[in-house]
């Protein structure tokens, strides 16, 4: 998938894993965007999978919730 196709899809899971309203999960996405957590997927369309997006929906909450 492209990497704004894979943004939202982790977006998505965080939402929906972790009962948030859109706004927060988008804003955890944009703290890990911040810290340039997804420049490795920008760079290695291998890492763009629907697997990967719940391992980095799971990482970006534990990491970026506050």
């Amino acid at each position: 998938m492209n990497y704004e196709t894979y943004l939202d899809e982790v977006t998505t899971l965080i939402a929906e894993n972790y009962k948030l309203i859109d706004a927060v999960a988008i804003g955890l996405v944009m703290k890990a965007q911040d810290a340039e957590f997804f420049v490795p997927h920008d760079e290695n369309a291998a890492l763009r999978t629907k697997a990967q997006a719940k391992i980095d929906a799971k990482t970006i909450y534990d990491t970026y919730r506050g």
